[in-house]
């Protein structure tokens, strides 16, 4: 049995292997080199051999471009492995890459190790693979502003990302308990806003009386940080998307510029969790001073899309101010949903002058949703369905399936408390993106999917990895594989080499499943 995770689209199993030895010879295309160098990188750590790649056609090993697999789209390819070659053909670079990936996983476990293993046969399983994905957009979120998550994790993050064939990093970068992101125009976004003194307690936060640690917690990414991050990402196909919060969640912006505000009140950068009535003001001043925060971060960021949040945004400091009641009626806006959507559009206008697209949680549509917005539905699928069903894009996110700051076991036997609801491994793997009843038409809209990670209560790298794993590898099957390919006893079979092979690769996964949950 092979134990690939996402199963490909299409595998022809047969006889034999092909056997790696020293004296096999790699040939690529000169565009695939630096794809194959990287490749070669990991196969020369494990194995020993000191592979290098020669341009040409005539290799034991070939990674080919080749037109005639449009078909496949950009992220398709087919691989041909026979005791004599292995074939990898794409259409695109990025078919190529992913191949790469598949090639890992068909080698023995091992090849995940970071020092030489002598006593492995390197064999690749004869077999014939056309693969290409479900879904465009396959992604995670990861939340970095309720706790600082540092540069090197995050891009083991994104490795881990491409190993499974996600594309999509979302990068939660603002937020009422800190602004993460460097922005040369407003210096102080960090000087301030990337410190908060302390932490809330656990859930004390919900009771009258919370008990904060007495601990700073601070830190942003450099714009060098950024474009270290970018590129690094790019290199494994993997695009980023920054997440920018307006008009709610950004205390952190208030404590450094308290003008942007509406109370007129000195604010620092929230300690605790939970909705903050403290929003930005709807002046004209304000909403430039976001559209220049945009214009460097569209500067970092190559991504067609651009994240604003535009989720949980309380409406009572708009009803009390003498200025937004005073635009709501230059307006005509009946009321302050409508005065939200007109915020939402000035950055959607914005952005579309740039040549980017505007991407916002599901309550942007609450007051009409802006022209040229696509839609990210995490309070359930209702408003990814009324987006499709209005012509706009969507991105499936709702938290009954995809959100992994939640419980993993009905019984949370270890110690560290967590945000609340249950989503097992099971649950994930049975999540469907396409909401039943939406039409083929409508069905179009949805680009994908994305998993999300919100750190309130995960303060470093390996508690992340801890409630990301092995969920993540099940979301990755969902949107990657065929519909009719999601055979969750089949995953159970292949479920401890995938363990195995987190385990090679340093991963806190959550150990504590019982596959038949």
């Amino acid at each position: 049995m092979l134990t690939l995770v996402p199963q490909p689209s299409s595998v022809v199993e047969r006889d034999g292997c092909f056997k790696l030895s020293a004296a096999t010879a790699f040939s690529v295309s000169e565009e695939l080199k630096k794809i194959a160098n990287s490749f070669l990188w990991q196969i020369n750590k494990s194995t020993g051999f000191q592979y290098s790649v020669k341009n040409g056609t005539q290799g034991d090993v070939q990674f080919l471009l080749d037109e005639s697999l449009d078909g496949l789209g950009d992220e398709g390819y087919q691989l041909e492995v026979t005791p004599k070659s292995v074939v990898l053909k794409a259409f695109s670079p990025a078919g190529i890459f992913y191949g790469t990936r598949t090639l890992l996983q068909l080698l023995p476990v091992d090849i995940l190790r970071d020092a030489e293993v002598s006593d492995v046969a390197w064999e690749i399983p004869c077999v014939s693979i056309t693969d290409q994905p479900r879904f465009g957009w396959r992604g995670m979120m990861l939340d970095c502003c309720r706790h600082f998550m540092p540069k090197e994790f995050v891009k083991k993050f994104i490795d881990l990302l491409a190993f499974y064939k996600m594309n999509r990093f979302h990068w939660h970068l603002t937020e009422d308990q800190g602004w993460r992101i460097e922005i040369k125009k407003y210096p102080k976004l960090t000087e301030i806003g990337s410190y908060r003194s302390e932490t809330v307690v656990d859930k004390t936060w919900l009771t009258e009386n919370p008990v904060y640690d007495g601990k700073p917690e601070w830190g942003f990414y450099t714009q060098e940080d950024v474009k270290e991050i970018v590129a690094y990402a790019s290199e494994r196909f993997v695009t980023v998307v920054p997440e920018i919060e307006m008009p709610g969640h950004c205390q952190a912006a208030l404590a450094a510029y308290p003008e942007l505000g509406n109370s007129g009140k000195k604010l620092s950068v929230l300690p605790q969790w939970g909705i903050n009535e403290d929003v930005f003001n709807v002046e004209d001043s304000t909403i430039e001073f976001l559209k220049n925060v945009l214009s460097e971060v569209i500067g970092l960021f190559p991504s067609e899309f651009i994240h604003i949040g535009g989720d949980e945004c309380p409406k009572d400091q708009w009803r009390v101010s003498e200025t937004a009641q005073a635009k709501m009626k230059k307006l005509s806006l009946q009321n302050e949903d409508e005065l939200q959507s007109w915020f939402i559009r000035q950055m959607d206008q914005y952005l579309t002058e740039k040549g980017r697209r505007l991407v916002g949680w599901d309550e942007i549509l609450e007051g009409g949703l802006a022209a040229n917005a696509t839609v990210m539905s995490w309070r359930g699928e209702e408003g990814g369905v009324a987006a499709a069903k209005a012509g706009h894009d969507v991105v499936m996110a709702p938290h009954q399936y995809v959100y992994f700051d939640h419980n993993q076991h009905q019984v949370q036997v270890d110690s560290e408390v967590r945000i609340g609801g249950l989503i097992t491994l099971k649950d994930v793997y049975a999540y469907e993106p396409i909401p039943a009843g939406m039409s083929e038409e409508e069905a179009q809209h949805v680009l994908g999917a994305q998993g999300q990670i919100w750190t309130e209560y995960m303060k470093n790298g390996k508690e992340v990895e801890w409630m990301a794993f092995p969920r993540m590898l099940a979301l990755s099957e969902v949107l990657w594989s065929p519909k009719d390919k999601k055979d969750y006893p089949e995953f159970s079979e292949r479920y401890p080499h995938l363990l195995k092979q987190l385990d090679l690769m340093d991963v806190n996964y959550y150990r504590l499943f019982e596959i038949a949950d």
